[in-house]
């Protein structure tokens, strides 16, 4: 039984709502943390909604925040609690997924996952997997997970623009390359940038790169 996702929402700016980003947010943190990424991007993406779910479970490193699974590393748990944890979040997003653009009348080719950390994690595992690929994928600061079991599970290549800090002192900078080299390997069109000098976030180069990729894979002029 898949847990429901409280999630905050940002209508279009144009009233148009003809196209959807869902923003997953990192460990300890939770759906606004990164709503706030709507209002600079609105203004270039006019017709877009932005969606941004809590992850499911309280964390248990920062109970004022949300986790998507448990790190082991991080706060103790079992590395077979974090692969149950891992496998019920991603039947939990792929149901909030499903119903969100549902309820926004869009499709997956309408539809951009914007991760940060664990939910770049958590958007680089689930989206290969669904039938249809979305538009695209921007991962901030993650990972792959299982990148051993990719090219054997994939189902759709949605492309994929990896954007990390070169100073992450959370998630190692080494996972972009090694993510993008898996992905790569598996068939997909992949795309990367280094934030110089940031650490565990987004950078105004980061954000701006990531708006760049959105335009492109949707067929906008951004100017």
């Amino acid at each position: 039984m898949t847990r429901v996702l409280d999630a905050k929402r940002k209508g279009s700016k144009s009233g148009e709502d003809s196209s959807l980003v869902i923003f997953l947010h990192g460990y300890g943190a939770d759906g606004p943390d990164l709503l706030g990424l709507a209002d600079p991007l609105s203004d270039h993406l006019p017709d877009t909604v932005f969606v941004a779910p809590n992850a499911p479970e309280r964390c248990i490193g920062n109970p004022m925040g949300y986790q998507w699974f448990p790190i082991p590393w991080i706060d103790g748990s079992s590395e077979e609690e974090a692969e149950r944890g891992l496998l019920q979040a991603a039947d939990d997003l792929n149901a909030f997924l499903d119903t969100s653009m549902e309820e926004e009348g869009v499709s997956e080719a309408e539809t951009i996952l914007v991760g940060f950390s664990q939910g770049t994690m958590m958007a680089l595992h689930v989206a290969p997997r669904r039938p249809d690929a979305f538009a695209g994928i921007v991962a901030f600061s993650g990972r792959l997970l299982r990148p051993e079991l990719l090219a054997d599970e994939v189902v759709s290549k949605p492309p994929i623009m990896l954007i990390h800090g070169d100073q992450d002192d959370v998630v190692p900078p080494i996972s972009m390359p090694e993510a993008g080299d898996a992905l790569q390997e598996a068939g997909f069109e992949v795309y990367g940038h280094v934030m110089k000098g940031t650490g565990h976030g987004i950078a105004p180069d980061g954000l701006g790169v990531a708006l760049s990729f959105i335009g492109q894979k949707w067929g906008l002029d951004l100017g």
